[in-house]
């Protein structure tokens, strides 16, 4: 863009005090917008139905709750750990007492999910939760073997631990009444002298499923009261069924090591050891053969920030720092520094830095009509082949450094204009929907997307259909035919529209920032409707706020009509038609032949629908 042409007034028109607040509507959505996702990228709402979520959502929800897990410090895992283990001496408290005042097994076991409860709406760390998340991680490649470990060992010694110090109360500070004593005696021994071990570890795989499965159902449940119910129901039937649950094994053999009824090691090995590996095998198994398996090849579309090269290799997967990395964060490095204020946004996906440039040359100059503004340059590097490949860390270091290097052309170009700019690189075999996935992550008003022999979806696969990504864009689209950009005089054709709505605010930005000139074209189908057409184009302006532009009412072809404007303009911007015009672009159905035969640069503009309910199920 020429820098030097003339600039048009800064700052809009004057507003009546009644225009300071926004409408009631947007605010609503603003609002809605900001709570329906994490910082993370956890949905908190579904995208179909929004009070169920589908199994990618919820696994990007234990994902994400998984990330902030494994990357505690071991301090915090350690006492939160502890904590649990404590709670559950709440469990063993009240299953002796109430047992000891009934015959009835039901009522006995009525409040053992108490502890339970405790531990699960506090956000403990209790290690049989912990065979979902970090395994959820470590199938992903996201977190190492040693790292799930790690994870595994400071969990379960700090609820070992807690365990420990809250049967010493019961045992030893007078907590329990003598009837309550004898019973939670009762209780120990019949786990640790009345069941065998492969009894004992069948009933834990049990209790391991049921546990995982509240962990997964509490991810897919959107209120407190929800997680209580089916976390009361779930715990209250290992009881019930006779299963056993590690840490309150640990804590009742413990009991009976205090009592001087069961030698430690001999607790450890014949009552502790089989139902912690039947806890562990249960809940990894309906992590691995049912929850993961159930969900698609894309189910960190929204938690994994990045591309291929973010994913552990094999061999640091197995060997963890040793090999490399034992652990790549959710969030892309490059793009937790992107700003995420109130200012006007651009993204711009960038294929091939070196001819591209001219986009981001653009979004600049858009964002500098704007107060203040930042554009957003993703360098998107596809890579071959359905499958995403697994480079080696040499490799992702040689691919960030070129992707730095063929991006400094771009950075200064940037730097002429008064905007904030920022960049990251994204890896993928699925180019096209990834630009959509990085949108939805930065949450951009608007995307600069170019229109070249190389374009981003000319090798476009992906998992979910095309058609549906491009229904359901996450912000404005405005995609660029670029044959030496010059926004000097505009021809701006129109129906009227959100489309048309689009492209008048992106001529307003051009105006504002480089003085454009501007035509509006309106064509109607006979000279009898010459006169309606010039009404409706004069509102249209005025609505706009494009009242200085010079108004075409022109009647026949419209295709005709707009290639002979814009022989005598620079630049062409349309709208898109009812049916969407990226899936039109994508399929190579778009037939406005007008692209390809005027000389001058072409946009194209496209803005979000919404789409009813029965839309977005049915089609």
């Amino acid at each position: 863009m020429d820098e030097s042409a003339p600039r048009g007034e800064d700052g809009p028109p004057d507003r009546t005090d009644f225009d300071e607040f926004p409408d009631r509507s947007e605010l609503d959505e603003s609002v809605r917008e900001a709570v329906e996702r994490s910082r993370m990228g956890a949905p908190a709402v579904g995208e179909a139905v929004r009070d169920r979520f589908s199994a990618d959502e919820v696994f990007q929800r234990i994902v994400a709750a998984a990330d902030e897990e494994v990357t505690s410090t071991g301090r915090e895992l350690f006492f939160s750990a502890i904590a649990a283990g404590f709670a559950i001496s709440i469990t063993f408290l009240l299953y002796a007492s109430v047992s000891a005042t009934t015959d009835n097994k039901i009522v006995g076991a009525i409040l053992y999910p108490l502890g339970f409860i405790y531990i699960i709406i506090g956000g403990y760390q209790l290690y049989t939760e912990n065979t979902l998340p970090p395994v959820a991680l470590t199938l992903e490649r996201i977190a190492s073997l040693p790292a799930l470990l790690r994870h595994w060992t400071i969990v379960l010694f700090g609820n070992f631990l807690g365990g420990a110090v809250g049967t010493v109360v019961l045992a030893w500070g007078g907590v329990f009444d003598p009837a309550a004593a004898d019973e939670a005696l009762a209780l120990a021994r019949h786990g640790a002298f009345e069941v065998g071990w492969w009894a004992l570890f069948s009933k834990a795989v049990f209790a391991g499923l049921i546990v995982a499965g509240v962990v997964w159902v509490g991810f897919s449940s959107r209120d407190t009261i929800s997680r209580i119910v089916v976390t009361y129901l779930a715990f209250l039937s290992i009881p019930v069924g006779g299963l056993f649950h590690s840490v309150v094994a640990f804590s009742e053999a413990w009991y009976l090591v205090l009592h001087g009824e069961l030698a430690f090691l001999v607790g450890l090995t014949d009552f502790v050891l089989p139902v912690l590996l039947g806890n562990t095998i249960g809940g990894v198994a309906l992590v691995t053969l049912v929850n993961y398996f159930q969900t698609s090849e894309d189910r960190l579309e929204s938690a994994r920030f990045e591309g291929i090269e973010r994913r552990l290799t094999p061999r640091e997967w197995l060997l963890g720092r040793v090999a490399g990395r034992s652990y790549v964060p959710i969030l892309d490095p490059s793009e937790r520094s992107l700003s995420r204020d109130g200012d006007f946004r651009i993204m711009v996906p960038i294929a091939n830095p070196r001819t591209e440039s001219g986009l981001v040359d653009l979004a600049c100059t858009l964002a500098s009509a704007k107060e203040a503004a930042t554009v957003h340059a993703v360098h998107v590097i596809q890579t071959p082949g359905r499958r995403p490949a697994d480079p080696s860390h040499r490799q992702r270091q040689r691919i960030s450094g070129e992707s730095e290097r063929l991006m400094e052309p771009i950075r200064e170009t940037a730097a002429g204009y008064d905007v904030d700019f920022e960049t990251s690189l994204v890896v993928t075999n699925r180019s096209f929907e990834e630009v959509f996935n990085a949108a939805r992550r930065t949450k951009p008003d608007l995307v600069v997307l170019g229109w070249e022999e190389n374009r981003l979806w000319s090798d476009a696969r992906a998992e979910r259909p095309l058609e549906e990504l491009t229904n359901q864009l996450p912000c404005d689209f405005l995609i660029v035919k670029d044959r030496g950009i010059d926004a000097s005089r505009i021809l701006l054709p129109t129906y009227g529209g959100p489309d048309s709505d689009l492209s008048a605010e992106v001529v307003g930005m051009l105006q504002a920032a480089v003085g454009s000139a501007v035509s509006l074209l309106h064509v109607v189908d006979t000279d009898d409707e010459v006169d309606a057409g010039q009404r409706f184009l004069e509102g249209w302006a005025l609505d706009h706020e494009l009242t200085d532009a010079d108004l075409i009412v022109e009647a026949g072809d419209v295709e005709t009509a707009i290639e002979r404007e814009a022989a005598e303009h620079s630049l062409l911007i349309l709208g898109a038609t009812e049916r969407g015009l990226l899936s039109r672009l994508l399929t190579d159905s778009l037939h406005l032949e007008v692209v390809n035969d005027v000389d001058c640069s072409v946009f194209l503009a496209e803005r979000p629908s919404e789409r009813s309910l029965i839309e977005r199920l049915f089609g």
